[in-house]
């Protein structure tokens, strides 16, 4: 009896170190689920479809498009048949324009490496309303290509190499984009009968005060928005068009604002002034003071004080100047005591921005009393 239970253990022993040693054989369960193999996702690139040459020989090779429908659709663009009027030539290496299909009105021809704008490929393009140059190495826009577009209303050729404003502008046009290229001169009667532009940009090129006379915008009678910032004016620019909303100056080396420079305007509402070389000095009193003026930018100047201002005005940046302190009963359009009485008297003024100055907290309790709808102070 013995005998059998001593051979029944030796069997469970045996069966029990089998199991142990077919576990450490058995490959081990992964702790991670394996992650299935997805496509790569590659955005679409907002530049070139490819690394910038770095020799004007270094192009990259044309990128065709794919087979369409219509037959006059140049090889290297997209005819869409959702979108009959637009012609799509963007982020295809193309140093040249295709020949535009008359049926166009809509041409985007960005991000490439055109050199010159001539008229040849737009002989049958009469209906074109939109054209987006923007990002390539245009140097000469041909006068003559406006000729074949006459209806003409809006065109971009920003971030190109032109020197000059393009000659010969249509009538029609709505909208001029000249930002980021190396403009230095604006012919005159650049801008002749030219009143229906309502946008005006010329950022971030090498404009100085010389270029720009008292007649440069004369014509230009239902302007919006005029973007000189990033030049190199010294003074305000003359002769801007008075039914301006949006004026935009910001880096440049203006110092000094006429005593009625805005006197005149009807409907301007947003001006910026940041980072130019304002100081008190350079601001009369009630520059500022104007009743239609809602957002007004004076940030990274010099300014020892906080100028005078509408009751109007809703955001005022003050940043990075050298303002010491700020008295509310100065700088409040009406008394306090007529503030606190009478609540349609209270300033619009919603945001203030005054961080970057020799200003420590609090806020003094009159700008609290005079300026209660104010929503956010950066100090």
């Amino acid at each position: 009896m013995k005998a059998g239970v001593g051979f029944f253990s030796a069997l469970t022993l045996f069966l029990l170190m089998g199991a142990v040693f077919t576990q450490r054989d058995r490959p081990k369960k992964p702790t991670r689920r394996p992650g299935t193999t997805k496509r790569p996702f590659f955005p679409r690139p907002s530049g070139p479809a490819q690394p910038e040459p770095k020799e004007p020989t270094d192009f990259p090779p044309v990128i065709l498009g794919p087979p369409s429908m219509f037959p006059d659709c140049p090889k290297e663009c997209l005819c869409s048949p959702s979108y009959p009027n637009s012609l799509n030539c963007e982020n295809r290496n193309i140093r040249t324009i295709p020949v535009i299909p008359l049926r166009t009105h809509y041409l985007y021809l960005q991000n490439n490496y055109i050199s010159e704008v001539t008229a040849e490929p737009f002989l049958n393009a009469t209906e074109v309303r939109w054209v987006n140059l923007a990002n390539n190495r245009i140097h000469r826009i041909d006068k003559q290509v406006f000729e074949k577009v006459p209806a003409l209303l809006y065109l971009y050729a920003q971030r190109n190499q032109l020197k000059e404003v393009p000659a010969g502008l249509p009538t029609s046009l709505e909208q001029l984009r000249l930002g980021k290229n190396r403009i230095s001169k604006i012919p005159s009667g650049a801008f002749s009968k030219m009143g229906n532009l309502t946008l005006l940009d010329l950022y971030h090129n090498q404009l100085s005060d010389n270029d720009l006379g008292q007649n440069t915008f004369k014509d230009l009678k239902s302007l919006m928005q005029l973007n000189l910032a990033h030049n190199a004016l010294k003074k305000m620019p003359a002769g801007v068009p008075h039914g301006l909303i949006q004026l935009f100056l910001d880096k440049n080396n203006i110092d000094d604002v006429p005593k009625d420079y805005f006197k005149a305007f009807t409907h301007l509402a947003f001006v910026r002034l940041n980072r130019n070389q304002l100081s008190d000095k350079g601001l009369p009193k009630n520059v500022f003071n104007v009743t239609t003026l809602l957002d007004l930018q004076l940030s990274h100047n010099q300014l020892a004080s906080v100028p005078h201002f509408s009751s109007h005005l809703e955001h005022l940046h003050l940043d990075h100047n050298s303002i010491e302190s700020i008295n509310g009963t100065q700088i409040c359009p009406y008394s306090i005591d007529a503030v606190m009485s009478d609540h349609n008297l209270v300033p619009s003024l919603r945001y203030l921005r005054l961080d970057g100055n020799h200003l420590s907290p609090p806020i003094p309790l009159d700008v609290i009393m005079c300026f209660r709808h104010l929503h956010s102070i950066v100090i």
